[in-house]
């Protein structure tokens, strides 16, 4: 069985606090004499594991649907920093583990994944983000609601990221995820247009 790292979506799920909830309900029901059960579903993109859009921080930059498919199938290297206080984050982009990895996912367990919007958690600092991007990274995956800080309105990671050819993922679930090597597919859903898109992602040992 592929180790699941996306959160499950339901209502109640957290949402950014001011964004849409997710929301579900029913407009057929075999109970009630319909021929199938059919279900329909509203809310913000960014509830539950999400790809962020450059669209998101740039008028003008890719939207949801012409994220590049690549960039979330591949190798992929998960970095604890449960241990990290909440804040910026320095990574030197010369440690070891990091050599030849082109998507990193970052393991802080400040997540949703538990059921609470988290008060903070830490971010790399954007300098940092735009370094490994410069040197090849590809993606950042953070098991946070987002890769910049909850209060920040520059939103100064995801700039530096999408700027330098980097893409984004966050609210993954990584907390039964050890540090080390995997394959990762987290392929966003094909939504016209907008901002973000959910991601169903799942992790393989290499």
């Amino acid at each position: 069985m592929l180790p699941d790292i996306s959160v499950a979506v339901r209502i109640g799920t957290p949402e950014w606090p001011g964004d849409a909830p997710f929301e579900c309900g029913w407009t057929a029901r075999l109970a009630d004499g319909a021929s199938v059960n059919l279900s329909r579903v509203g809310g913000s993109p960014h509830v539950g594991t999400h790809a962020d859009a450059p669209l998101h921080v740039h008028d003008g930059w890719l939207p949801s649907d012409a994220l590049p498919l690549d960039a979330f199938l591949g190798a992929a290297f998960v970095l604890d920093v449960s241990s990290a206080t909440a804040g910026p984050l320095s990574l030197d982009p010369s440690d070891a583990r990091l050599s030849g990895v082109e998507r990193l996912l970052l393991r802080t367990d400040r997540g949703i994944a538990a059921g609470r919007f988290p008060t903070d958690w830490p971010v790399l600092e954007s300098g940092t983000a735009a370094t490994l991007a410069e040197r090849g990274i590809r993606l950042v995956g953070v098991d946070t609601p987002s890769v910049d800080a909850r209060h920040s309105t520059r939103l100064e990671v995801h700039h530096a990221l999408f700027a330098g050819g980097a893409f984004v993922l966050e609210n993954l679930d990584l907390r039964e995820v050890p540090e080390g090597r995997y394959e990762l597919i987290a392929l966003p859903q094909r939504l016209v247009g907008l901002d973000a898109a959910p991601v169903r992602a799942v992790l393989r040992s290499r």
